[in-house]
C-alpha cells in the first residue's frame, strides 16, 4: 500500500496519477478525499490527532505528505509541526517510508541563484523558520536511525487545473485569460523558475520507489534557465493571444495591501525571492533519474489548452 497524506491538492492529484504505475494499492487520505484511479483507497482522517493519523497509516510501505495547510503564519508555527511529528510516530509504528514534499522557504535569500540540495538553511522568514524546523525534525530521527525518509523539494509551481495553490495561476493566468492585467511581485526583471506539477507528480512517484533514493534531499525536475517575470508574462500571453499587459506590486505597496487583504500580509515576508534571480537546480534529480523536465514554453501550452483554450 502506498499512501498520499493530503490528497486532493495539486501535487496530491498528479502523484497519485503517476503512482498508478507502480502499484494498484494507491490510499487517498484526507478529510474528503475523491478518487484519481479508480482502484484508489478513500480514507477520512484529521492528521492533527494521532490515533487518526496511525489508522492512516496502517499498512503502508511508502507515506508521501503532500499536505498544503492554508497560508497563515499562526496556522504554520501551531499546525505543522504536530501533524509531522503525528506522521513521524505513525511511520515508525508501522514501519513505513516518508517522503516529505517540501518547498525552498528554509534556503539563504542570498544563495538563491543556483539553488542546489547543498544551499545552506538560513530562513529570513518566519515561514521559512517552520519549515527548517520540519526539515531537522526528520532528519533528526532519520540520522538516529529511526526513520527511513527523503524530502522532495520543489521551486514555486504551475500546471494544469490549479486551483488557488499557484501564484502564477492567480496572478498571471487568471487575469489575462479574464482581461486583466497580469500581477507580478517585487520586480520582473529577475529569472524565477516554476516546477511543473506533472513533472513534479511523477518525480515524487519515482522517488518513493526507489531505496536507495531515502535518507537525502531532492530537488524535483524543474527546466533550467528561467524566464524573468516580465519573459514569463509575455510567454503565457503570447499562448492565450492577449497582450502581456502587467503591473508590478512593490513591496511597500504588498505591505500597504496586508492593512486590508490577508494574503497580502502573509505575502509580503516573501517578496524577497521576487528581487532577486530565483533560480533552481535538479541536475543530481535529473541524472540519477535520466529525467527531463517539460521545457517551460511546452508546460505553459499545455496549462492554456487544460484550462483557457475554451473562454
Amino acid at each position: 500500500m502506498q499512501t498520499i497524506l493530503g490528497s486532493g491538492g495539486a501535487i496530491g492529484t498528479e502523484l497519485a496519477k503517476a503512482l498508478s504505475t507502480y502499484s494498484d494499492k494507491i490510499r487517498l487520505v484526507s478529510r474528503n478525499p475523491k478518487k484519481v484511479n479508480s482502484t484508489d483507497e478513500l480514507v477520512s482522517a484529521d492528521l492533527t490527532d494521532p490515533e487518526s493519523t496511525k489508522q492512516a497509516v496502517s499498512g503502508s510501505s511508502v507515506v508521501y505528505l503532500t499536505v498544503g495547510l492554508p497560508y497563515e503564519l499562526k496556522t504554520w508555527r501551531t499546525v505543522w509541526p504536530l501533524l509531522l511529528e503525528n506522521v513521524i510516530e505513525a511511520c515508525k509504528l508501522h514501519d513505513a517510508r516518508l517522503v516529505f514534499f517540501d518547498n525552498i522557504y528554509m534556503y539563504d535569500p542570498e544563495s538563491l541563484d543556483g539553488m542546489t540540495e547543498k544551499t545552506p538553511l538560513n530562513p529570513s522568514s518566519e515561514k521559512g523558520k517552520v519549515r527548517e524546523k520540519l526539515h531537522r525534525m526528520i532528519f533528526d530521527e532519520v540520522e538516529a536511525e529511526n526513520l527511513t525518509a527523503l524530502i522532495a523539494r520543489c521551486a514555486d509551481y504551475y500546471g494544469p487545473s490549479i486551483q488557488q495553490t499557484s501564484l502564477l495561476t492567480e496572478t498571471v493566468f487568471k487575469n489575462l485569460a479574464n482581461g486583466n492585467r497580469a500581477v507580478w511581485m517585487g520586480s520582473a526583471d529577475y529569472k524565477h523558475s516554476f516546477t511543473y506539477t506533472p513533472d513534479a507528480g511523477r518525480a515524487t512517484a519515482l522517488l518513493g520507489n526507489s531505496r536507495d533514493a531515502f535518507n537525502q534531499v531532492w530537488h524535483l525536475p524543474t527546466a533550467s534557465n528561467p524566464p524573468t517575470g516580465k519573459e514569463w508574462i509575455s510567454l503565457i500571453a503570447k499562448e492565450m493571444e492577449v497582450e502581456p499587459k502587467y503591473f508590478v506590486m512593490s513591496n511597500w505597496m504588498i505591505k500597504i495591501a496586508g492593512w486590508f487583504v490577508p494574503l497580502m500580509r502573509e505575502l509580503s515576508e516573501m517578496v524577497y525571492q521576487f528581487d532577486r534571480d530565483y533560480v533552481f537546480d535538479s541536475h543530481k534529480f535529473e541524472e540519477r533519474f535520466d529525467f527531463r523536465p517539460t521545457p517551460y514554453q511546452e508546460g505553459v501550452k499545455e496549462v492554456v489548452a487544460a484550462d483557457y483554450q475554451n473562454r
